[in-house]
């Protein structure tokens, strides 16, 4: 009888392929040559661990720095996209004008793209899979009855939505959708997630914006999030498969730049898994939209949308985009007007852009204007100057409609938060990253607000 024994006898390290070794050897007679053949083919296989680079693989940068603020961002950001770029799988990437960093040390910056070769990275795409924006035109109506009725329709904030089984059947009547949520392993766990999230936008920089087109004074609302506590679920999972995969093929890589190889059955489950989150996405985009259209009793002129925080497939690469808008229209394959939404800040109008792949920015824009600071930093400034967070809002948004869903402002998403505007939009043009077609004019947003209170204004 041939046993695990015996195959270390004859110089074999155990390992994982043992027990498909042994199943072969648990029918016949085997010689010892014969038992040496099926090991060896089973040693050839196995994965050879693989060592970060010495030094980092270049990259291209669209971003000049101006001031102290962005001299020691725009160092962050150097410095943590150089560690990303030491990952063994990293064939190139760029950098954005609104990069910021995110994390610690060689976790890949907001406003990076980092382009891999057969291999999905889940954090840099992060937990919030498929963070994007949907714009509707609303034709000739009021922007405030637009606002307020979207204000009663969607949910900002922590956790589900309250009555979702109200909603829960938008899901379970896209069959091709539900079902696949539901056979994927990524995904079937968590279907329940899926349905009690539909028409709940999250927090942080998550919006509702009402504008009117520059060109045409059309009314449009834009909705940004991501795939909520569905998405979220997913990439845990996704981490730690590509965990498993780390400590065997690269255990000298960082955690944060696990990956999961494409060429195994992990990772085309895990690609699928992604085209499921972003079809979950779209669908809780257009699902609010549509009950806003329907409330209104209005008609669509125009609408699309784009991901700014995803991961997209061209052959062999795999180009992780966090918080950057991919330009070219095969990455977009749902949006064949080749037009782009890019948010700045409340107090600033959405640009809708066109743009072409170059050699600089591999065919991605800036998703926003990023930030120079922390949150915290942001807030002690305010802080400094002794004067209320009414007062700061109504200087910094004058004349517009800004609405915070808990009913408590979140003064870290005020403009001041964020990089300067004027100078983000400069920068698309210096560096060739999408012409401006047209410009949603603000007139009033909704956003999550601070979380302690949970209201809902009628």
């Amino acid at each position: 009888m041939i046993t695990g024994n015996t195959l270390i006898g004859l110089g074999y390290e155990p390992a994982e392929w043992f027990g498909d070794a042994l199943e072969v050897f648990s029918n016949g007679e085997w010689s010892e040559e014969g038992i040496r053949s099926v090991c060896d083919v089973y040693v050839a296989n196995i994965p050879r661990t693989v060592e970060p680079f010495d030094e980092a693989v270049p990259f291209y940068w669209n971003l000049e720095v101006l001031g102290a603020d962005e001299d020691e961002n725009g160092l962050q950001v150097f410095n943590t996209m150089k560690e990303v770029m030491k990952t063994p799988t990293v064939v190139t990437g760029t950098i954005m004008p609104d990069a910021c960093p995110t994390g610690e040390l060689g976790q890949i910056p907001v406003g990076g793209v980092v382009v891999t070769r057969n291999a999905i990275h889940p954090s840099m795409h992060s937990a919030d899979i498929c963070c994007s924006v949907m714009a509707t035109n609303f034709g000739d109506v009021n922007p405030k009855e637009l606002l307020n009725i979207a204000n009663s329709i969607t949910q900002f904030g922590a956790g589900g939505r309250k009555g979702y089984t109200d909603w829960s059947h938008i899901l379970t009547d896209n069959r091709i959708l539900f079902e696949g949520i539901l056979s994927n392993y990524y995904t079937k766990d968590y279907v329940a997630i899926a349905m009690k999230h539909l028409g709940t936008q999250g927090a942080s920089n998550h919006f509702l914006f009402v504008g009117r087109s520059e060109n045409t004074g059309d009314v449009w609302m834009v909705t940004h999030h991501g795939s909520r506590g569905f998405g979220a679920s997913v990439y845990k999972k996704g981490m730690d498969t590509a965990e498993k995969f780390r400590r065997k093929l690269s255990p000298n890589t960082l955690k944060r730049n696990a990956w999961i190889p494409f060429e195994e059955k992990e990772g085309r489950l895990y690609w699928e898994a992604l085209q499921l989150v972003r079809e979950w996405t779209k669908l809780n985009h257009s699902s609010l939209h549509n009950k806003v259209l329907d409330k209104l009793k209005v008609t669509s002129k125009d609408n699309f949308w784009n991901e700014h925080n995803f991961v997209f497939k061209r052959g062999d690469l795999f180009y992780h985009a966090k918080g950057a808008t991919p330009l070219t229209n095969d990455f977009v394959p749902d949006n064949h007007c080749g037009r782009r939404l890019i948010p700045l800040n409340m107090a600033q109008p959405i640009l809708i852009v066109k743009g072409e792949e170059t050699e600089t920015n591999l065919g991605f824009a800036p998703h926003g204007a990023g930030r120079n600071i922390s949150r915290s930093e942001h807030r002690r400034r305010l802080d400094s100057k002794n004067i209320s967070a009414e007062e700061q809002i109504a200087l910094e948004t004058e004349g517009l409609d800004v609405r915070f869903y808990s009913g408590k402002a979140d003064t870290s998403e005020l403009p001041s938060a964020y990089k300067n505007a004027e100078e983000v939009q400069r920068q698309i043009e210096q560096f060739g990253l999408g012409t401006v077609m047209d410009r949603i004019m603000p007139y009033g947003c909704i956003m999550a607000g601070k979380q302690e209170i949970y209201w809902k204004k009628k």
